[in-house]
């Protein structure tokens, strides 16, 4: 009897790929000042769409299916994070840091797409 362990190992490379980001994530926002502004969340959004979207256009084309989900959904998944910048801007707004609300919305949409432009135009180069 023959057993397809495609599925099993695709979760296996998700599961691996999101313990990396995610302790990848924890070291990041550790290292940095997050006491007046969310400046860690910010760092791994922008990094993260920055990589993304340099190794989507120069290299998933090379990569295996097991690959890309251990790169993008786990690595990537666990490393940038919508929920985490979404409740710090709630929490600014609520702590009445509008300015600060509205900066780290305009800095993580902004900088993020950005980001993702730049890796495509680095991507273009090779």
């Amino acid at each position: 009897m023959n057993m397809d362990w495609g599925p099993v190992t695709i979760i296996a490379a998700v599961a691996l790929g999101g313990a990396i980001g995610a302790v990848l994530r924890y070291a990041v926002g550790h290292t940095v000042d997050n006491t007046s502004f969310p400046w860690g969340t910010f760092l791994v959004n922008i990094i993260g769409c920055t990589l993304l979207a340099f190794m989507t256009f120069s290299l998933s084309g090379m990569m295996s299916d097991t690959m890309r989900f251990f790169i993008f959904t786990g690595i990537f998944g666990a490393f940038t994070t919508m929920s985490t910048f979404t409740v710090e801007t709630v929490t600014l707004f609520f702590d009445g840091a509008m300015g600060k609300a509205l900066g780290n919305v305009c800095l993580n949409a902004g900088t993020c797409l950005l980001g993702a432009f730049a890796g495509r135009y680095l991507a273009l180069l090779l």
